[in-house]
């Protein structure tokens, strides 16, 4: 099992959401060049990282 070590989120006037980028994108480029070395699309595998966080994010709207 693969172990994510997020830091904490900026203090202050920082960019939650840059920040939060910046964070993932090593796993995120990871995971794309796995799923690539596999045989899949690159196109393919980030357009479901797209509709999978959307997916995600709209679930999560649901619980507020």
């Amino acid at each position: 099992m693969t172990r994510f070590n997020f830091e904490g989120p900026p203090v202050g006037d920082g960019d939650i959401s840059a920040e939060c980028q910046r964070q993932l994108l090593p796993l995120v480029h990871e995971i794309v060049q796995a799923a690539v070395a596999a045989g899949w699309s690159r196109d393919d595998v980030l357009l479901a990282f797209v509709e999978l966080t959307w997916d995600l994010y709209e679930k999560r709207r649901g619980d507020l």
